[in-house]
């Protein structure tokens, strides 16, 4: 940690905004956040688990390939912009083939005639050592690397760098440190960087995008048209304020910080190359319209392990979603069914049926009136659940249950992904700054290292004195947000008062979850307490099968897991529904 005596340089806060959460986010973005108003640096997340897995299919098909090409789509419009205004732009658009990527930008530079120098980071790329390694045979094999390339780089005077497969938060980690000069060990002040970075970088979910509480706090949805990316003021000693461009939609506030903070993390320590963050540290507080400042944080020495993603195919999939409309629902599922599976002349490795009874009784629409069976098969053989099953499948139109019909016709097996991560010392991960010169400059592995460990179980409010309740939605206090986690997923929840956390740290428990969400009774659930955010969240393991690509449930990414809980009823006490 940072020596209490250690003077802090007077230097102004570095803005740093985000214009990409996802490959595929708003095209627009890059335009909007650079001719909205003044920034240093203009960063992008273009990277999930299940996007590595498509850039590793594209790589199959076109060595050169395995890069997010929105993104030259992007700066194609914008450089010049960026150029004029002395942004300077970071991004981990480089996915499998960053080298590719960066010729690929000098190119277009060259060809617009505009002046900026490209850099880039790699090293992330494990496939060629996945074996020695004892990572198997994936089709993918990359290493979350941290922010220190960036940061040399940028030292470098690049105007634009672009990454691999490094943390989500590195790519504003990176510019900070640069910015300020900080140490490796100045684990407090980096750690500040990284609650900044993993606030802003799946853009507008900090500014009001998939936002718990958009019906009370957005009255007017006209503001929620277009919701404006983030930006985090960050400041010498690792502060921040979370804001965006003036007169952009959406809001900044201290539930929608909160709501991203939450999101995709496990416990109080959140590991990062460079910093393992203490989120129970995190302090918020509102800074004025549309800002809220990150102060408090604490940073330990990041773990001697790197994570690794790993992308396999694990064989192909298909799908028939049955419509059973009115009466005798349950029976027509099983007439279905039984004839389904009988008429396989080879029964697929994985067949799994799901009944979801969106029907209601005397329902006053025919949609109303119908439930709907889904039927999910998985097979190596592309042919077992491809012409086999959908032949199937069809032959029933005319011999099954009243009123047969589907969603859709029948298709091709598609081939699915399994994700998995695995942990290597960090000392067997190269990690390498391509200057913008062409010079190549190795960066060490981190100084110090800390293992992770548990927390001693944070000091708790004392449960609320008995009193009269009344039996309505979690969701009427209490905020959430859940996302995946390879095969796992967590639901962050949270509340606005002292009275309320007093409340739900005591309620809310996993045995209560588990009842609440009757899909996780026989799965391990674990919960973490951070009374700073009045928040606990839970990690539920296996819920999403083998990851994302698997399809396991029809939310494959545990998006909406929070929302349904939040609409789960439970006993609230009156006075916190006043």
């Amino acid at each position: 940690m940072t020596p209490m005596g250690d003077p802090v340089p007077v230097r102004p806060p570095v803005r740093i905004a985000n214009c990409s959460g996802f490959y595929g986010d708003r095209l627009s973005a890059m335009h909007e956040m650079l001719a909205g108003g003044e920034l240093d640096y203009l960063t992008g997340d273009y990277l999930a688990e299940l996007t590595m897995l498509i850039l590793g299919r594209d790589r199959m098909k076109d060595p050169d390939r395995g890069y997010a090409r929105t993104f030259l789509r992007q700066l194609e419009e914008c450089v010049g912009l960026a150029a004029d205004r002395g942004v300077r732009i970071v991004a981990n658009a480089g996915g499998l083939n960053p080298a590719a990527l960066a010729r690929a930008v000098r190119s277009l530079t060259e060809k617009l005639g505009v002046a900026v120098s490209v850099a880039h980071v790699e090293g992330d790329d494990l496939l060629s050592r996945a074996e020695a390694l004892g990572l198997g045979d994936p089709l993918t094999a990359n290493a979350y690397l941290g922010a220190w390339g960036i940061v040399e780089c940028l030292t470098a005077r690049a105007d634009i760098v672009v990454t691999g497969r490094v943390t989500d938060a590195s790519v504003v980690v990176g510019p900070a440190a640069a910015h300020f000069g900080w140490r490796r060990t100045d684990f407090d002040r980096i750690a500040g960087a990284v609650a900044a970075g993993h606030v802003i970088e799946c853009g507008t979910q900090a500014t009001g995008g998939n936002f718990a509480f958009f019906a009370r706090d957005f009255p007017d949805l006209t503001a929620l048209t277009r919701p404006g990316f983030p930006i985090a003021e960050i400041h010498a000693d690792g502060t921040s304020v979370i804001t965006k461009h003036p007169g952009t939609g959406g809001a900044v506030t201290t539930d929608t910080v909160t709501a991203q903070l939450l999101y995709e993390i496990t416990g109080a320590r959140y590991a990062n190359p460079d910093a393992t963050l203490r989120v129970d540290s995190i302090e918020l507080s509102a800074d004025g319209v549309d800002r809220v400042r990150i102060s408090g944080v604490r940073g330990e020495p990041p773990p001697p392990t790197a994570k690794v993603g790993l992308n396999t195919l694990g064989g192909f999939r298909n799908e028939m979603t049955f419509v059973l409309t009115g009466l005798d629902v349950e029976a027509k599922a099983g007439l279905v069914r039984h004839q389904l599976e009988a008429g396989l002349t080879v029964r697929p490795a994985e067949m799994d049926w799901t009944l979801a009874r969106t029907d209601r009784p005397d329902a006053d629409s025919e949609q109303a009136a119908s439930a709907l069976l889904r039927c999910v098969v998985r097979d190596p053989d592309p042919d077992v659940v491809g012409r086999r099953f959908s032949s199937a499948a069809v032959e029933l139109a005319l011999a099954s249950y009243p009123g047969f019909t589907t969603t859709a016709p029948p298709g091709d097996g598609q081939v699915y992904g399994v994700f998995t991560a695995a942990y290597v010392p960090a000392t067997e991960v190269p990690h390498t700054a391509v200057r913008p010169d062409g010079t190549h400059v190795d960066i060490e592995a981190a100084p110090q290292t800390l293992a992770l460990a548990d927390l001693p179980a944070p000091v708790l409010p004392d449960a609320p004195t008995p009193g009269s309740t009344r039996r309505v939605p979690l969701g009427t206090i209490a905020g959430a947000r859940s996302g995946d986690k390879g095969g796992s997923a967590n639901v962050g929840v949270w509340v606005s008062s002292a009275q309320q956390w007093a409340w739900l740290v005591h309620t809310l428990t996993v045995d209560t979850v588990r009842e609440l969400l009757p899909e996780v009774a026989d799965l391990p659930v674990t919960r973490h307490v951070l009374p700073n955010l009045r928040a606990v969240n839970f990690v539920i393991d296996g819920i999403l099968g083998k990851g994302v690509a698997y399809q396991a449930r029809f939310d494959p990414q545990a998006k909406g897991l929070g929302e349904w809980l939040r609409s789960r009823h439970i006993d609230i006490p009156e006075e916190l529904l006043a």
